[in-house]
């Protein structure tokens, strides 16, 4: 078997991302479920801390937003995130926000956003006369 290596291959790539940054702040991806009585939002952020992320709820909007410290280093290829990011997200009914819980393990935050009480599906008895 023969293998062919291109002289400097990551050169070009590393011209290209250099290129198409911008001083825009990335947009977080995220997965989000709905359970009967919350919201559970999951978004990746490795090597980041709690104190590194800034969340915040009002009504049915969530917001987060942080920022990814760069490296002074030079690298060949350059694939990992860095610098600010920020997402907001209009979730279908209101939050309580004093509810609200956030954690991050293994790189992964994890918020629960508990449902306000008045979006929450009420239970009617029916009486027979």
């Amino acid at each position: 078997m023969s293998l062919y290596i291109q002289p400097y291959p990551f050169r070009r790539v590393v011209r290209r991302s250099a290129a198409n940054h911008s001083l825009e702040p990335r947009a977080l991806s995220v997965n989000v479920r709905e359970e009967d009585d919350a919201y559970i939002l999951y978004a990746l952020v490795p090597g980041l801390k709690a104190e590194d992320l800034n969340i915040q709820v009002l009504e049915n909007i969530v917001s987060i937003e942080g920022e990814y410290k760069a490296e002074e280093t030079s690298f060949l290829l350059s694939e990992l995130p860095r610098g600010e990011f920020r997402r907001s997200l209009r979730m279908p009914s209101e939050i309580d926000a004093e509810k609200v819980e956030a954690r991050i393990a293994d790189g992964v935050l994890t918020l629960t956003l508990p449902k306000a009480e008045s979006a929450r599906p009420k239970k009617i008895q029916v009486t027979v006369h």
